[in-house]
């Protein structure tokens, strides 16, 4: 909380608005003396533990790793661990506690997921006069019957434009419509449902998808049972199968399938020995599955009509449907400080035992993407004052119109200075001339090239 205190005071960082979101951090080992919380040091550290997977490992331990940045240039403010196993609706409320001791006021706009809508947090929110912007989840009343009110009448919902994104040529490439009247949950906060173009397209491609590799699985799934060698002879675990395969994504509602029982029938000899004509034989029959299945085009044309919608909710009475709509459209700057976290940096693996060492490690971690993000707000900025849409910093020299750190530290890597010692005692110093490009960006960065290069008289 210092060093955010001084960062927002050096830089002048805006608080106004700040995003919250967790993401996980694998271990391989086994760590099973830390799968319970211990004290080190007069702390109680986070417990190391299997869970929800961010990473899509769900068989390594994990911590959870919560982290908070600003609108103005994304810039980590606050970070923290906790138990591998924990519940993102679990931490908002301490996080919040946190964040409203360190900007000194309550009146921030807080925006994180769908987890951060639970009855709890909101109401704790709200009674500390705290501001949120959420996404309902799809589980709550409210989406459900949107859903099937638009499912059984897609024209009785009004809808207006807040406002289209269109290309170069004056192309329409995106579009966001609200309904004219706004709606309240049951808790009474604002409900705003927004409709998404490109979400439209894509939860329909989505569902194709899907629907393809399902009956991918389900053709490979017949294949087996018309092999010779099948040991699928029993109805039941044909059915359950099938079942298996459906319920993988949901897409049951627009696939029918259908399990075709065959008798399969063969003759066997009665004895043993040499065929005759004299010899006797009986009937041997067998069971063999077939599938078939269909898809239902006017279940999808019903499931068509609800798409590229999504309920936003917020206490604030003061903001535009379309004022929150951007400030929750910000939250994925979040997600690219967790990229940074895990790419640039390679938070992964860690080689400790220690729990509290982790953590402790897991904070220098936080203070490098702090450095790193204030470096790239810093230049951005500059870039606007001095009226400079782009720099070269991509392969080929191509424009690049919101560098990163990263970038820059690439751009900047030929720099060097050598100071070499004689014999005679004499100190001979040999520099790197900056080319023009890394004159422009030691610039915009506020410092002088002759630092980096033989100085002038």
């Amino acid at each position: 909380m210092a060093v955010t205190r001084q960062s927002v005071e050096q830089f002048d960082l805006d608080l106004s608005e700040l995003h919250n979101d967790s993401t996980t951090v694998r271990f391989y080992g086994d760590y099973e003396e830390f799968e319970e919380p211990v004290q080190r040091r007069g702390k109680q550290t986070a417990a190391m533990r299997q869970g929800h997977s961010k990473d899509h490992r769900p068989d390594l331990k994990q911590l959870l790793y919560i982290l908070t940045v600003s609108e103005d240039g994304g810039v980590p403010v606050y970070f923290t661990t906790d138990d591998g196993d924990k519940h993102d609706d679990q931490t908002h409320i301490p996080t919040w506690d946190l964040l409203k001791e360190l900007t000194g006021r309550t009146d921030f706009l807080y925006i994180a997921d769908c987890k951060l809508a639970s009855s709890e947090n909101l109401a704790h929110l709200h009674r500390q006069k705290g501001r949120f912007i959420t996404i309902l989840p799809k589980n709550r009343s409210e989406p459900r019957k949107m859903r099937q009110l638009l499912t059984d009448d897609p024209d009785c919902v009004s809808w207006k434009t807040l406002y289209e994104i269109r290309d170069e040529d004056g192309n329409l490439e995106h579009r966001f419509r609200t309904p004219r009247e706004e709606e309240m949950t049951k808790d009474g906060y604002r409900l705003i449902w927004i409709h998404s173009l490109v979400k439209e397209t894509t939860d329909e491609a989505s569902r194709m998808k899907a629907i393809g590799k399902t009956t991918s699985e389900l053709s490979r799934f017949r294949a087996r049972l018309r092999s010779p060698r099948t040991l699928m002879r029993q109805r039941h675990r044909v059915q359950e199968e099938v079942e298996a395969i459906l319920a993988k994504r949901p897409v049951g509602s627009f696939l029918s399938v259908e399990v075709i029982q065959e008798e399969e029938v063969t003759l066997k000899q009665a004895t043993p020995g040499r065929r005759s004509k004299k010899t006797q034989y009986t009937k041997e029959t067998k069971l063999r599955f077939d599938l078939s299945w269909k898809i239902d085009a006017d279940a999808l044309e019903v499931a068509k009509r609800s798409d590229g919608i999504f309920p936003l909710i917020t206490n604030d009475s003061k903001l535009s449907a379309e004022d929150v709509l951007r400030a929750y459209k910000r939250q994925p700057i979040i997600e690219k400080r967790f990229s940074q976290l895990k790419t640039d940096s390679c938070v992964a693996p860690v080689y400790l035992k220690e729990v509290s060492r982790i953590e402790s490690l897991l904070c220098v971690y936080f203070l490098a993407l702090v450095i790193q993000t204030l470096i790239e707000r810093e230049i951005r900025r500059a870039m606007d004052s001095s009226g400079i849409e782009s720099v070269p910093l991509y392969p080929e020299g191509r424009a690049c119109r919101r560098p990163t750190t990263r970038r820059l530290i690439d751009a900047l890597s030929s720099l060097s200075h050598h100071r070499l010692q004689t014999d005679d005692g004499d100190t001979l110093s040999l520099y790197t001339q900056p080319t023009s490009l890394q004159s422009q960006l030691i610039k915009l960065m506020g410092l002088r090239p002759s630092s980096y290069g033989r100085k002038k008289n």
